[in-house]
């Protein structure tokens, strides 16, 4: 019954959908009738309104969708919806004040001589647009409008024109930043929290282990992290539409002829290209250029832009008066003095001490109070001019609440759909499919293109994500990233805005083609566009640094970055050492070579003692790190004959998992059957239902080969070899570079170490004085001097006995001369130490620190170099299998 109240929920969601009833109703209309007949009809049938209900009741649904609500709006960790209403305003406030009208216009003029110009201005502008709207309606709508008339009238082919401006108005989907991309990150980050539970079940049911290594964790992603991502694949898009437009217009000049700009290219032509592109440009770098450089979040980006939009609307609206441009030059001067002050004051205004930071605080607040004049001015004029303003709050209103409202709907729908064993089904389905995870990843995105056809972008990403994606996600063969996933998923739905019947591009143009544009010639249009989409989606998936490169980049890069000792930073990390080592593999000899020959008899015990121990211990880092690049070797080896039983056992394994779970389910539906006749003969099918089950189970067992509990101890024996080859490479690097920079430290310390022998000397006339307490006080700041300078331990101790000597009762006299001259005869020891081997030792390991710290040092640094973190962003870019470690 189960299966048929999830049949129920499915067929009754897409009649709704279908029949054209609002989506925000449809989803959680569907969800709450199904629920209700669920659970009214296991009440009048079996007594239990629980009894129809894969996993809990209606009551735990009741409580799983509220749950899911207060997700929505009320959890710290998904406020980047608040981006979404930000985003939806700077987009619609730009179109509404002709700004993309004057881009679409300019850009036509710029690129109109070269073969298929228009429709590359179209594809360019299109790509602006998307960098500063986002909003689909609104540019499709706007190109269609400006653009078509000019590209039939110029004897474009219908196809063609119709076909480039519904493919490049759909660019700000996957274009950052993008409410899509906003979507998906938040479904995403519930998702990889499921999967990450998903694959400590499947990591300890494979190796009985109580905890997983954080290095096999799935990670999360973010909006931030999404629209860095997208942003080579959606540029990719845009190459390749204009490389199909300019080849097009190759081969078939006459459906696209160049148009070639009637005016001159003088002065005020430039003038107006400068005025029509600098300022979308500069809002684009300052809306993503503030995310990628983590200096705002995508809300405070958000808020950039909708302030930025505002502002271009002032004095676009206001075109050709004497005051036009006074607000937009008022906020231009006003955030360069608010750079001025960030770079030269300390604007904390609970630490102003001096009359400097008074003055940068003063500055601070005019610039502030000339910024929000200017936005004030800008808001004013688009409130009285055509009454812009308000329609654009009142467009940006109905958008968010339209999509927020799905986004509830979506997730009582998601909730119902678990209550009744869906996600259970589709897990098994998937994870029952031959091929591993590119089986699963191929039929999922299928589904989602098929889907396309007849429903929306926020329909497919918040209703099916939260499905499959745990499932993807979870896999350990394929190990992807979040953000890869996203990327993929906004890709492939992207094209639902161009495939017939229901694409939402086609339906914009259509309704402001003229009539000479046929319906069919649209459709016939878009065909090429989808499968350049699907082109760039195969290239973005063949290729994964494409969307996981820059994420990891910045990730590493900025002043958040984590230590170089983070555990999944350190499989890249070795990789990076031994092509360091083998790139400079005769540099590392000279070098090693020199401090191995310095002569240490005139070294003090602790320095002799520390460098044999940097140059053992480094010996033994690349011996260890050899042995574990040789077992990784060996693993890679036997992995050839070992993944093909792998694989085969753990399908098994997953299929008795399922036969499992269900009987679980079976002894709960068991215990709630009543005693009435009915509910016994029900326990009697259920009962019989287990039995099927336990021999299926059975069966299962039965072909899992004898040998192969051997076979995994085996392969086993291999995994923890390359493990403690490597913990024991890092346990050697890490204690090697310690006793190099103990060396190091003490070998360039001899200035400060020199620098205390005058306060040293004339200790010796104050002892035997009056006050020995005084003296002792000097003596104890003296020593604490000693032992903050590298190699003065050696005097420190004597210092420290002669200070207890003063401090005893009665003064120990002969012991207080003592400890002094056994303090002054360490000083001239080490002090002959740094006026002689120590600057040949100094010398040695300035030359060798910057080649240990690319090697055995890596992991000691605070920071990773730049050189690192570029190497370990281009290998953690590469999806890693890690599926023989379950």
């Amino acid at each position: 019954m189960e299966l048929f109240f999830l049949l129920l929920l499915v067929v009754m969601m897409a009649t709704a959908l279908g029949s054209g009833f609002p989506v925000a109703f449809a989803l959680p209309g569907a969800a709450v009738i199904t629920v209700g007949l669920a659970a009214l009809t296991g009440y009048l049938v079996l007594g239990s309104p629980d009894a129809y209900f894969h996993t809990s009741g209606p009551y735990q649904w009741l409580s799983a969708g509220v749950t899911n609500l207060r997700g929505v709006y009320w959890e710290v960790e998904r406020d980047t919806l608040i981006a979404i209403p930000l985003f939806i305003f700077m987009g619609i406030m730009l179109q509404r004040s002709k700004i993309a009208e004057d881009l679409l216009v300019t850009m036509a003029q710029l690129f109109g001589s070269i073969p298929g110009g228009l429709g590359i201005s179209v594809v360019f502008v299109g790509a602006l647009l998307a960098a500063t709207t986002g909003i689909v309606g609104a540019t499709v709508v706007a190109m269609g409008l400006i653009s078509l008339p000019a590209m039939l009238r110029n004897n474009y082919s219908p196809s063609l024109a119709s076909g480039t401006i519904a493919a490049s108005g759909t660019l700000g989907q996957i274009i950052p930043p993008s409410i899509v991309l906003i979507i998906l990150a938040d479904q995403l980050a519930s998702a990889t929290d499921q999967a990450s539970t998903m694959r400590k079940v499947l990591h300890k049911n494979a190796t009985g282990e109580l905890s997983m290594p954080s290095i096999f964790d799935v990670t999360s992603t973010s909006a931030g992290e999404m629209f860095l991502g997208a942003l080579v694949p959606g540029l990719l898009l845009v190459l390749i539409y204009m490389i199909y437009i300019m080849v097009y217009a190759i081969i078939n000049p006459k459906k696209a002829p160049s148009v070639p700009y009637e005016g001159a290219y003088d002065g005020t032509f430039w003038r107006t290209v400068i005025i029509t592109l600098v300022p979308p440009l500069a809002l684009i770098f300052l809306v993503l250029g503030s995310i990628i450089t983590g200096i705002a979040t995508v809300n405070q980006a958000g808020a950039i832009g909708a302030a930025g939009a505002l502002t271009m609307a002032g004095y676009r609206l206001y075109e050709g008066k004497r005051t036009t441009y006074y607000p937009a030059i008022m906020a231009l001067a006003s955030m360069a003095l608010i750079t001025f002050c960030l770079a030269n004051f300390n604007m904390n205004a609970k630490n102003i001490q001096t009359d400097q930071d008074r003055l940068g605080m003063a500055l601070g607040i005019l610039a502030t109070v000339m910024l929000t004049v200017s936005l004030c001015w800008s808001g004013w004029r688009a409130f009285k001019i055509e009454d812009s303003l308000r329609g654009v709050m009142l467009e940006t209103a109905k958008t968010t609440s339209l999509v927020f409202i799905i986004l509830l709907g979506a997730a009582m729908l998601t909730a119902a759909f678990r209550g009744f064993g869906g996600e259970d089904l589709v897990r098994n389905f998937l994870t029952s499919l031959p091929g591993g995870f590119w089986v699963q990843f191929v039929i999922v995105m299928g589904v989602i293109f098929v889907l396309g056809f007849f429903l929306d972008f926020i329909e497919i990403a918040v209703v099916v994500v939260p499905i499959v994606a745990p499932i993807l996600l979870a896999d350990p063969s394929a190990n992807i990233t979040a953000v890869w996933l996203g990327v993929m998923i906004g890709l492939n739905i992207q094209t639902s805005f161009l495939t017939p019947p229901f694409g939402f591009a086609l339906f914009y143009l259509r309704g402001v083609a003229p009539a000479v544009v046929k319906t069919t010639q649209i459709y016939k249009g878009v065909v090429p566009f989808i499968a350049l989409q699907l082109l760039a989606l195969a290239v973005v998936g063949v290729l994964p640094p494409l969307v996981n490169y820059l994420p990891n980049r910045m990730g590493l890069l900025s002043d958040a970055a984590p230590p170089p000792r983070n555990p999944r930073l350190q499989y890249c990390l070795d990789q990076y050492t031994t092509d360091y080592i083998d790139t400079n593999a005769a540099m590392e000899s000279q070098l090693i070579g020199r401090l191995s020959a310095l002569d240490t008899s005139a070294y003090p015990q602790s320095v002799a003692n520390d460098l044999a121990a940097g140059l053992s211990g480094y010996t033994d880092a690349l011996a260890s790190l050899k042995a574990a690049n040789a077992a990784e070797l060996a693993i890679k080896d036997a992995a050839k004959t070992y993944r093909p039983k792998q694989v085969a056992v753990r399908q098994l394994q997953k299929q008795i998992s399922a036969f499992e779970d269900e009987i679980a389910l079976i002894r709960t539906d068991i215990s709630r059957v009543s005693g009435t006749e009915e509910g016994q003969a029900r326990k009697a099918l259920l009962e019989a239902r287990r039995a099927e089950n336990e021999q299926e189970i059975a069966k299962l067992q039965a072909q899992i080969p004898e040998s192969w509990k051997q076979t995994y101890a085996d392969f086993a024996e291999l995994l923890t070899a390359e493990t403690k080859a490597r913990t024991l490479y890092r346990r050697n690097a890490d204690s090697a570079y310690e006793a190099f920079a103990k060396v190091a430290d003490v070998a360039s310390a001899g200035d400060a170490f020199k620098a205390l022998e005058a306060d040293l000397r004339a200790l010796g006339p104050q002892l035997g004085g009056s006050d020995p307490k005084a003296i002792a006080d000097g003596i104890k700041d003296l020593a604490s001097r000693f032992g903050d300078v590298a190699g003065g331990g050696d005097v420190k101790k004597p210092l420290d006995a002669l200070r207890k000597a003063l401090t005893a009762s009665p003064v120990d006299t002969a012991k207080e001369q003592a400890s002094y001259d056994d303090a002054v005869k360490a000083f001239e020891a080490h002090l002959a130490f740094v006026n002689g081997p120590a600057q040949d030792l100094d010398q040695a390991l300035t030359a060798a620190m910057p080649m240990l710290k690319g090697t055995v040092g890596a992991r000691a640094q605070e920071n990773l170099s730049r050189e690192q973190a570029l190497s370990i962003a281009a290998c953690a870019s590469h999806h890693r299998d890690i599926s023989l470690n379950f």
